[in-house]
């Protein structure tokens, strides 16, 4: 019966947790084909419609919605950006082409140089993905015998292209911060999810003391470091819903009917949020593996102890549970309700009673370990571990838009950069393990 339990409490949370997964998953365009679809069919067939009535342009102008198409993006600032890189790149290879044309005639050896120059060159200009426009105007403009109404035709058509594809990023592009709101607290649910499979998995193991209560906490805290390391990819696609939300705000029109503190708080805050949650990812990692390595010796390890499980798996279930409250203020801002912030912080203040609970029975007897020395950093670690946790979830440092009379200064912080595996990581700080025993905050 025990096991048939322990089966059914891990399925119920290994569906929670692919649940996260796919919600997380659907960040991104995907959720939007259909507007997305109509957006670029909308803005290619203007393009072409207007390009027609360029009289220095060609007859039929399909490279006007060709531009179009390619420069749209899902914010005005990267569509400004992506018209600015083709124009010069098609402009670069259009003059180069039209240099060479006028001394020398077209043949099979003259069309490679020119394509490796222009490569080069495009290269050289740090034109991104359309650096590859600049052989290719180059090749399309050196082919033809008049060079001079290609070069200006190819121009024309991607000006008007441009245009129309930037006048369709004002028109089409929005404000993409609810859904970095929404990515940002099911980040937190997710980290919630966590918390309380691993307080499960304490009350799950046998009452009696015994090395099967140890092993059944080690498995199932083996389970849960394998899911949190596969929180980094989660980590980094919230990432980018916030890059997106951030850019989604410059040189927006819709942007300009929100006051710039509340912007600048809204961007703050929600970078702030996801590098408290990328921190309770790190720290739960740390505290399975803490769980893990004091199964490697049961004579002594605190995992054994029925109550030291029973009080460990009490402040994890806290701590879900402000979590879940953590991210439910993310979706709230910029300016989430005080009952919310209440709430989290008489959570955060049971989880710290709850803590003083586990540090007492955490404390280790002087006189029965002074021959094993390694359990005193091992106790500590948990310890460490949870305190860490608690604390990542305080919110009286994010700057969000504070309600009238609370602190209305607003931190205008440029946002944080993207969380990537290359940047500094937070040190838990420890004893020297002893020999024989792996870092506890390794994972």
């Amino acid at each position: 019966m025990r096991l048939l339990r322990i089966a059914n409490i891990k399925s119920r949370r290994l569906a929670a947790l692919r649940l996260g997964d796919l919600r997380l998953a659907s960040i991104g365009p995907a959720r939007l084909t259909a507007g997305h679809i109509t957006r670029l069919t909308i803005t290619a067939t203007v393009a072409y419609l207007v390009a027609l009535e360029i009289p220095v342009g060609t007859p039929r102008p399909v490279l006007a919605p060709l531009t179009a198409l390619l420069v749209l993006q899902a914010s005005v600032f990267q569509t400004l950006t992506a018209g600015l890189r083709k124009v010069a790149s098609v402009t670069v290879g259009v003059l180069i082409a039209v240099a060479v044309s006028a001394f020398v005639p077209y043949n099979w050896w003259l069309l490679g140089l020119l394509i490796a120059v222009t490569l080069i060159i495009g290269r050289l200009l740090r034109l991104g993905d359309d650096f590859l426009e600049v052989p290719i105007s180059a090749m399309l403009i050196f082919s033809v015998s008049e060079h001079g109404s290609a070069a200006t035709g190819r121009i024309m058509d991607t000006l008007v292209g441009t245009g129309i594809g930037l006048l369709g990023g004002l028109a089409f592009g929005r404000l993409r911060t609810r859904p970095a709101r929404d990515a940002v607290g099911e980040l937190a649910g997710r980290v919630a999810a966590m918390l309380g499979e691993m307080a499960d998995g304490l009350r799950a193991a046998p009452d009696e003391d015994s090395p099967d209560a140890v092993q059944t906490s080690q498995d199932r805290a083996r389970e849960l470091l394998e899911h949190a390391r596969d929180l980094r990819g989660e980590i980094e696609r919230v990432d980018d819903a916030l890059r997106d939300a951030e850019d989604s705000t410059r040189l927006n029109p819709r942007a300009l009917r929100l006051a710039p503190d509340e912007v600048t708080a809204h961007e703050v805050a929600l970078r702030s949020g996801l590098e408290a949650l990328d921190h309770s990812a790190l720290y739960l990692r740390g505290l399975a593996r803490s769980i893990v390595d004091s199964g490697r010796d049961p004579r002594d390890a605190p995992t054994r102890d029925p109550r030291t499980r029973a009080r460990l798996a009490d402040v994890l279930s806290q701590l879900s549970t402000a979590t879940r409250t953590y991210g439910e203020l993310m979706r709230g801002l910029p300016a989430p309700g005080v009952a919310l912030e209440e709430e989290l912080a008489g959570q955060l203040a049971e989880a710290h009673h709850k803590r003083n609970e586990l540090a007492g029975v955490l404390e280790p007897d002087a006189g029965k370990l002074a021959a094993d020395e390694a359990e005193w950093p091992l106790r500590g670690e948990i310890l460490s571990h949870v305190d860490r946790l608690r604390t990542g979830l305080q919110v009286d440092g994010i700057p969000w838009q504070r309600h009238a009379g609370r602190d209305d200064a607003i931190s205008h912080r440029r946002p944080r950069p993207r969380l990537r595996p290359g940047i500094a990581r937070p040190v838990t700080r420890r004893s020297p393990p002893a020999a024989g025993r792996s870092p506890a905050g390794r994972g």
